[in-house]
């Protein structure tokens, strides 16, 4: 027999669950417990994805809601060692590099429960970043690491980590892609808003540095108010970047852009089908640019740095930053014909779920 929580706090977790659950459920003796912290707690950040990957309700649900980082992470630690001392998993389960993450491995690390970091390794090298922060201290408390690419792998052994506890696995975010892209087919978003493919781009923003600070918003907004003249932007508004926009009175700034539409955050269905039928994306997310390195999209991530320089390396991602004259240089070769081709990972292949399961169940990892 053997007990597993698996931790989930937001959206960016979701994906990586939805292929895990059916993975161990493979295996006789297996009991699975989800536990959602509520770091992202209403329906748009959270329940809508859970309908749309076809995740199960969670078994418990922590309700922490929002707060500063220690306010949350302190919230989460509380909540969740109450539910870790009576459950007594053999292993708890988590990913990514969310504030759930990081508080949940360091009530395991207290209570000595092993504990599986999925997406082990990545490093932006930008400690001025939460997620940074997030990601070294969990794999610091790991039991078991399982990583993307090989650069995680070296990431991890130049740190100290046991090679016996590094596992490379591929990426998980794969899994639910080639799971569900066939039913992103079917979503509406396209005729919705009257697309047509390849005649569009899309822009998501949600990180600190980009949407808390005016210069940076204002640096994207001036970009964004060129690039409309010759192409369409959709902008799903992450509610974090919505709030700023008002507060710097940006949002006016969008009514006269009238080739760009504002859209609220999308389901995971709508998004795949959004992005994958894009001419380009323009992101500050680590998720989005494996995304559409998978999907051959062209991608320009608005940050100075990336924790998956594999999609740089080896995929079709390019940073570019937020200074307003790269991103419109960059675009405008895109929209010339002139972007960057790349290939899959090794790996990213939809099976990562089965192999993170194989390992755990094997028994042999102490």
């Amino acid at each position: 027999m053997m007990r597993i929580l698996h931790v989930v706090g937001a959206r960016p977790n979701f994906m990586k669950i939805a292929p895990l659950l059916p993975a161990f459920s493979k295996y006789r003796g297996v009991t699975q417990y989800l536990i959602h912290t509520g770091q992202h707690y209403d329906d748009e950040m959270s329940k809508r994805f859970f309908l749309d990957l076809d995740i199960k309700p969670p078994d418990i649900f922590l309700g922490v809601g929002s707060g500063s980082h220690a306010e949350q992470t302190g919230k989460i630690m509380i909540a969740f060692e109450k539910v870790l001392c009576r459950e007594k998993p053999d292993w708890v389960v988590v990913m990514g590099d969310v504030n759930s993450t990081l508080a949940a491995a360091l009530v395991c690390a207290k209570e000595r429960v092993r504990l599986a970091h999925v997406e082990a390794g990545l490093r932006s090298f930008d400690r001025t970043m939460a997620e940074e922060v997030n990601r070294i201290v969990t794999d610091r408390l790991s039991n078991a690491l399982f990583t993307t690419s090989e650069e995680a792998n070296e990431n991890l052994k130049r740190e100290g980590i046991s090679e016996d506890k590094i596992f490379f696995v591929g990426n998980i975010m794969i899994d639910s892609l080639v799971r569900f892209r066939q039913k992103a087919e079917n979503s509406p978003i396209l005729k919705d808003l009257q697309l047509a493919p390849k005649t569009y781009a899309v822009m998501t923003l949600h990180r600190p540095t980009n949407v808390d600070e005016a210069t940076p918003l204002r640096n994207i907004t001036q970009a964004l108010r060129e690039l409309q003249q010759e192409i369409r932007i959709i902008f799903p508004v992450h509610p974090r970047c919505a709030k700023n926009l008002e507060r710097l009175n940006l949002k006016g700034e969008f009514s006269k852009m009238k080739n760009v539409t504002l859209v609220n955050p999308l389901g995971y269905l709508d998004f795949l089908k959004l992005s994958s039928a894009s001419l380009f994306v323009m992101t500050d997310s680590g998720g989005v640019q494996e995304e559409t390195t998978f999907l051959d999209v062209p991608c320009l991530t608005l940050r100075e740095n990336t924790e998956r320089p594999v999609t740089v390396t080896q995929g079709t991602n390019e940073i570019v930053g937020n200074d307003p004259e790269r991103i419109v240089r960059m675009s405008r070769q895109i929209l010339q014909g002139r972007r960057k081709t790349g290939r899959v990972p090794d790996l990213w292949d939809g099976q990562t779920a089965e192999r993170i399961a194989a390992i755990l169940m094997n028994g042999s990892i102490k």
